[in-house]
């Protein structure tokens, strides 16, 4: 049945304001703190600028903007009126846009005046100058949306919408083809929330959290956006690039609880702070780590300068957040953790089957976020989901304990003999040695068309790279995990082709690699 109650504009917005939190200080963002009351008030007023400008029902809104209130409002100002809000990556290029624009057919668009030379050729013949709002100085033809949201009402009802109703669209990050919506529903943001939020981090109303994922991501959403929201606690968004220096200038000034980073940024920080004077964040009580598998040395060098551990999971966007974790008290570095509570989690190897423990297989699961399917695209739908399952395309393998360990993307696993060898393996191998900040490992074909790990390796010091020092990489490698598995090229690199969300593009270090001569 149809409910104001099932809408989540009204769990994570209005309901803070009704029970009396709305004085508490709800976001930090480049503009200042906005209490709960506040953003209540801003979140009404997008809700009637987007009905003012046509927007209804089901009607799509692409949201590309910086990580800030106005993004919070415009989303939720969406779901107020029953509209889908549809936020897009803010790191893309001028054909991405075309393609998401054509994809997605937004009835409105609210945009970052920084993207506009990249978006507005999207936009011709797609949209009426009327219906884009600018974020920042607004040429003649798009309107302001400061100055719209301003003189906006601010009291608006949430629409009812039914408890599996669609709510919103990410996109998928497109490693596999090009990106896909990923429509969710209402309840999604809330069932994330309940049981990874609570039921994993402990998030409370006492927390100041801050994530270095954008909220244009799935993982950065609810880090930022819904877990702080769910809890009435404080969030600190940071529009600009999260650089080592940016992320920890701002741990120090807000005195930060729940950090949610990613593998890479973990490293650069430790590489940041070198020998320097250990630092604790004395309020800094639990770190998330998502988007690619965290090696077991970044986690152990991270736990003993900070005094506090992170925790390693992985999510997805069709999953909307992370589905296995480890959890403070049932941790092993190195692994992805277990089930949360709520999912269910599978591993089957080519045929179906269910593998036997310590079996490398593909990871499948099924929960209460998990999306049906892909917007407008039945083929992928078809490969990815079935009988409400969600088929990862990661390869793991579950120990006798009850950890699952990530072997790496089914399409970057390496056989070598006969056996496959899983990349992060290596590359974690590799991370071990004190000279090394980060590697990827892909497989190559030699001379003899046999194919074999080759090691894609960025040093703390650049300037120590060497064929020696190649050689005792693949010796320390040797001597850690099993010596088939050593790689048997290793090439330096200043830095490594990377996602937006942190992700090594191995794709492009196997398209760019020749083959090899041993």
């Amino acid at each position: 049945m149809a409910s104001a109650e099932n809408n989540a504009a009204h769990h994570f917005v209005d309901r803070h304001v009704a029970e009396g939190r709305g004085g508490k200080i709800a976001l930090i963002d480049a503009a200042g703190p906005q209490s709960y009351e506040a953003l209540a008030r801003m979140v009404n007023r997008a809700g009637n600028l987007l009905r003012a400008l046509g927007v209804g029902r089901h009607d799509r809104v692409m949201i590309g903007l910086e990580d800030g209130v106005e993004f919070v409002a415009l989303f939720f100002g969406a779901l107020k009126i029953g509209a889908v809000p549809v936020p897009v990556n803010t790191l893309l290029v001028p054909d991405d846009y075309r393609y998401l624009v054509r994809d997605c057919a937004p009835r409105a668009i609210a945009i970052a005046a920084s993207l506009l030379d990249r978006v507005e050729p999207a936009l011709d013949g797609a949209l009426d100058p009327s219906r884009v709002l600018l974020a920042g100085a607004a040429p003649h033809r798009y309107v302001a949306l400061a100055a719209a949201l301003a003189n906006a009402h601010d009291r608006l009802d949430p629409v009812g919408v039914e408890p599996g109703e669609v709510g919103f669209w990410l996109y998928s990050s497109g490693s596999t083809g090009g990106p896909k919506g990923v429509p969710h529903r209402h309840g999604d943001l809330f069932q994330t929330a309940r049981l990874y939020a609570d039921g994993v981090l402990g998030i409370s109303a006492t927390d100041v959290i801050f994530s270095a994922s954008k909220m244009f991501f799935a993982y950065g959403l609810g880090n930022s956006c819904t877990f702080p929201l769910h809890a009435g606690a404080t969030a600190i968004l940071m529009p600009e690039r999260p650089t080592p220096a940016a992320v920890l200038a701002l741990l120090r000034r807000y005195q930060v609880t729940a950090f949610f980073g990613f593998p890479t940024l973990y490293a650069a920080i430790l590489a940041t702070l070198g020998e320097n004077p250990v630092e604790r964040f004395e309020r800094l009580r639990v770190c998330v780590s998502a988007g690619e598998a965290l090696p077991a040395a970044v986690a152990e060098r991270w736990a003993a300068r900070f005094g506090v551990e992170i925790l390693d999971g992985i999510g997805s966007t069709e999953a909307l957040h992370i589905f296995i974790s480890n959890r403070a008290g049932d941790l092993r570095r190195g692994t992805s953790g277990k089930p949360v509570d709520g999912y269910e989690v599978a591993i089957r190897d080519d045929q179906g089957r269910p593998a036997a423990p310590g079996q490398i297989g593909d990871l499948w699961c099924r929960g209460p976020s998990i999306a049906s399917g892909y917007w407008n695209n039945p083929e992928a739908t078809g490969r990815t989901f079935a009988d409400g399952w969600l088929r990862t395309g990661d390869k793991y393998f579950r120990d006798a304990e009850g950890f699952y360990h990530y072997c790496g993307r089914a399409d970057d696993m390496i056989k070598v003999g006969g056996v496959w060898v899983s990349p992060h393996e290596v590359e974690s191998a590799l991370i071990e040695h004190p000279a090394v900040l980060e590697a990827a490992v892909v497989g190559l074909a030699n001379v003899d068309a046999l194919v074999k790990p080759k090691a894609f390796v960025v040093l703390k010091d650049p300037a120590s790279a060497s064929p020696e020092l190649a050689q005792r990489l693949k010796q320390f490698v040797k001597e850690r995990i099993a010596p088939y598995k050593y790689p048997h090229w290793i090439e330096f690199r200043a830095e490594l082709p990377k996602t937006a969300t942190g992700k090594i593009r191995r794709a492009l270090l196997r398209d760019g690699s020749a083959t090899g001569d041993d």
